[in-house]
């Protein structure tokens, strides 16, 4: 599928760009390149290709699952304007 100037302008209208005339043959070149890229990798036969995550077979480090830091919930709830039950209070924004 090859776009046309008319097809361009349309799409720079919708994607609020400001294409000159100047610019509009090579936006049209450059999308319809893009266009031809993707109709290509489209013919290309991956049945039985296994889908692929990452290029490398890499793990992640991983850390214990161990507790590091106090418990400072009753000094933060302290110093804030309304707490009830454990919960901070906050205005209400939306009726």
């Amino acid at each position: 599928m090859a776009l046309e100037r008319s097809d361009v302008e349309k799409i720079a209208h919708l994607a609020r760009l400001g294409l000159d005339d100047a610019e509009i043959p090579r936006t049209t070149q450059t999308l319809n390149d893009i266009l031809g890229l993707i109709d290509r990798m489209q013919a290309v036969d991956t049945h039985g290709i296994e889908p692929l995550a990452h290029p490398l077979e890499a793990t992640q480090r991983l850390r214990p699952d161990e507790v590091t830091e106090t418990d400072h919930r009753d000094a933060y709830q302290a110093i804030a304007p309304a707490v009830e039950n454990g919960l901070y209070l906050v205005p209400k924004v939306i009726e």
